[in-house]
């Protein structure tokens, strides 16, 4: 097919944009983004979709980065690597590795190990799956100091299912039970034995059950046991290097999908005399993964949730359920907050506040008000029901303090609007690279108007016009405090392809 690149390409790519991997940063963390996902039912890939109007993926990334301390980062591509690797972009301490053909997680983990170029290394790695989209810095700083605290060689993140034990195909925690089938006490109860996925646990024998060696002892577990077991594995680990090095080439692929399981890491840990624990997040839904559209959309519903949580005391959000405002700019309001002085911001239903933004005291916005870009406010603005301001990257609009933006207007490009302006609803307003557009203080623009690339002094009243590349300013000798321009049109194109019916 047109357009889609070959294995060769692809290692080129990676080539390109990956940064060298760091020896003296103590923290790898490898995010696992290789599966398309084919339930998700989607040309887009898994990695891809949004959370909050980011990639889960990226969301990953960037959990990672404040969470670790001066980490490397691997990020594992295959199915539609190209748009992944792009859409992550080159980034200091991020590189790639692409999983050609897939064959689980282990050997996911395998390829990405190549990038650890000194084998000296002497750092921890975490694993992270790339669609878990609300993990967080804090969650992985919990999980990291956990590790560090139990001086444990491998360590997993669990889980606890919450809903139907039928629904439930996560893989399972097998621990050491508190007594054997002689009732007698186990030593080592509550220890980690193994992670068995759902597949596995699926095709095992219901008569004859699922023995398990551990530390020379044979412990037998029921099929409605490892069923009804609820502890599920979040597939988030922690490693110390040298011990995963070691053993991840030792993974074995005899299980019912024929697969590299990381998960068998755990057993082999063990074997070898290494230690293996486990710990729980604070909040569960931190592990929520998908592969399909409800759960996606059940992840951004408890992101939107986390927001509004964030600031339901801070500024006024009319519908918790129907608004968005970007991560960085929920960041900059509580900032202000943190000030002292009380914000006065509104939130209408619908409300879109992309990235870029720069939220002002007294700003209110109506009913789905569409803002995206570098738009910075100043105080006492309002902009009313169906607006659009919007501007692409490195272009700026600015808008002073006592702005009235009525409704279903639309703002565009680089523009700049002084202190004070009043436009009413069916303007069009328009800024490029080549032609700004500024609005001075004072100025009153209504009806069916189009403003592209123009200067307008101050004090002009404006209505019914098309302004293109024009100077408005108040001629010399008028006296009145305010000019007028109505009725403006350019000169006409084509009229004579015009006729009367």
């Amino acid at each position: 097919m047109k357009g889609v690149l070959n294995s060769s390409d692809i290692y080129n790519l990676i080539k390109d944009y990956s940064a060298p991997f760091i020896s003296g940063n103590k923290e790898t963390a490898i995010i696992l983004a290789a599966g398309h996902g084919k339930r998700i039912k989607s040309q887009t890939s898994k990695m891809l979709h949004k959370i909050w109007e980011v990639p889960t993926v990226e969301r990953v990334c960037i959990a990672c980065s404040k969470g670790l301390k001066d980490s490397n980062i691997i990020v594992v591509v295959g199915i539609k690597a190209e748009e992944v690797v792009k859409t992550i972009g080159k980034k200091a301490g991020i590189s790639y590795a692409y999983q050609e053909i897939q064959k689980g997680t282990g050997h996911a983990v395998q390829i990405a190990m190549e990038n650890i170029s000194d084998k000296t290394y002497d750092g921890t790695v975490f694993v992270f799956p790339g669609d878990m989209g609300l993990i967080d810095e804090e969650t992985i700083r919990f999980f990291k100091d956990e590790f560090y605290k139990s001086n444990s060689d491998m360590m997993v993140l669990t889980g606890l299912f919450e809903g139907p034990v039928e629904d439930n195909h996560y893989g399972r925690i097998i621990r050491v039970p508190a007594k054997d089938t002689k009732n007698s006490k186990l030593k080592d109860s509550g220890k980690v034995i193994e992670i068995l996925e759902y597949k596995d646990i699926a095709a095992v024998n219901s008569k004859t059950g699922y023995t398990v060696n551990f530390k020379k002892k044979k412990i037998k577990f029921s099929r409605k046991e490892l069923l009804e077991n609820r502890e599920f594995n979040s597939s988030v680990y922690a490693f110390k290097y040298k011990p995963l090095a070691e053993l991840i080439q030792k993974i074995e692929s005899n299980n019912a999908q024929n697969e590299i399981y990381l998960t068998d890491l755990i057993r082999l840990f063990n074997q070898n005399g290494y230690s293996v624990e486990a710990v729980a997040p604070r909040q569960q839904f931190v592990l929520m993964g998908f592969n399909n559209k409800s759960v996606l959309k059940e992840m951004d519903a408890i992101a939107r949730r986390l927001v509004f949580d964030k600031l339901k005391d801070i500024v006024v959000i009319d519908d918790p359920d129907d608004f968005f405002i970007e991560e960085n700019v929920v960041d900059e309001i509580i900032n202000l907050d943190n000030q002292g002085l009380p914000l006065d911001i509104h939130i209408g239903k619908g409300v879109y506040v992309g990235k870029g933004v720069k939220m002002n005291y007294n700003v209110k916005l109506g009913k789905n008000v569409f803002l995206d870009g570098e738009i910075i406010f100043g105080k006492n603005v309002v902009i009313k029901d169906n607006s659009r301001l919007s501007c692409f990257y490195g272009q700026k609009i600015e808008i002073g303090d006592h702005v009235e933006i009525y409704g279903s207007n639309i703002i565009k490009g680089n523009v700049s609007i002084g202190p004070f302006v009043r436009i009413e609803s069916g303007v069009r307003i328009t800024g490029s690279d080549q032609n700004h557009c500024i609005i001075g203080s004072h100025v009153i623009i209504k009806g069916l108007t189009y403003v592209f690339g123009s200067k307008i002094d101050e004090h002009i009243f404006i209505e019914h016009s098309v302004l293109l590349k024009k100077r408005i300013s108040k001629p010399e000798g008028v006296k009145s405090d305010n000019y007028n321009v109505r009725f403006y049109l350019p000169e006409v194109e084509g009229a004579e392809g015009v006729k009367e019916l």
